[in-house]
């Protein structure tokens, strides 16, 4: 890859997909949720090998260090060649608490048992349920 095939910062993270479109990752650059060093950067700003990226996206911050630079987006199997993935387990165990804490279902379970009805009832209290039943 010579100089003037230097990937810009939004361009490699929707390649490794961290974002599900590259203007998504131009807004969150735009948005400062795109750290490199503690700094925001811009869109624009190149990519460096080994250079240590920090990713602000909902509750989780990813941090990925670049290990080779690529300027189309790659299969997720793929990924792993290009990004190494520093981030914490604790940033993604966040994201499980806010799942559970938000009445999620795990995929493909089905619908509630009773029990687990019961108990989201108790959770997001009496005044969640169906506002259509109400009397006139």
């Amino acid at each position: 890859m010579t100089t003037s095939e230097v990937p810009r910062i939004d361009k490699w993270l929707w390649a490794v997909r961290l974002f599900k479109t590259r203007s998504m990752a131009t807004q969150a650059c735009r948005a400062g949720k795109v750290k490199v060093d503690g700094q925001a950067v811009k869109p624009s700003r190149e990519v460096q090998n080994e250079m240590v990226i920090s990713v602000q996206s909902g509750p989780v911050l990813r941090t990925v260090k670049v290990i080779s630079l690529l300027n189309n987006r790659v299969g997720a199997k793929l990924v792993s060649q290009y990004m190494e993935d520093l981030t914490p387990d604790e940033e993604y165990q966040k994201l499980e608490i806010i799942k559970s804490q938000a009445g999620m279902r795990p995929f493909r379970k089905g619908r509630p048992t009773k029990k687990e009805r019961r108990e989201l009832d108790e959770w997001f209290g009496p005044d969640s349920k169906n506002t259509n039943d109400q009397e006139y």
